[in-house]
């Protein structure tokens, strides 16, 4: 049976490095994988007084998480870091204490720039 991975991708323009690279990956790893692209462009800002009554799009995207074997982040270096977007998302999904939807799934980056570094930065 494949193992669940659920695929994060840095980058929220439609034609993205990142977004290209995360679908070859997912072709090519059938069928020892079942992959699934997790969107988070509609998350929104994480803020602990939202906590209480969560938003409906972080409870998707919690509930997104939750159920999968591991994760796969795809993303591309801005300004020598990560994103904004997926830092985000890892907020969201890291909230609220002790009930992180990270907590013993193994991760993976993969980081990708045009630049002659690469992605360094986002690693």
């Amino acid at each position: 049976m494949a193992r669940t991975v659920a695929v994060i991708i840095g980058s929220l323009r439609k034609g993205s490095f990142s977004r290209k690279l995360a679908n070859a990956l997912i072709d090519l790893a059938k069928p020892a994988l079942n992959m699934t692209i997790v969107e988070i462009g509609d998350l929104q800002l994480y803020n602990e007084d939202t906590e209480a009554h969560p938003t409906r799009e972080w409870i998707a995207f919690r509930d997104a998480i939750r159920p999968v074997e591991g994760v796969l982040f795809v993303t591309p270096e801005y300004n020598r870091s990560v994103p904004g977007c997926l830092k985000n998302a890892i907020d969201v999904g890291s909230r609220p204490y002790g009930s992180s939807v990270w907590s013993g799934k193994p991760c993976a980056v993969i980081s990708n720039s045009p630049g002659n570094i690469g992605g360094f930065g986002a690693n």
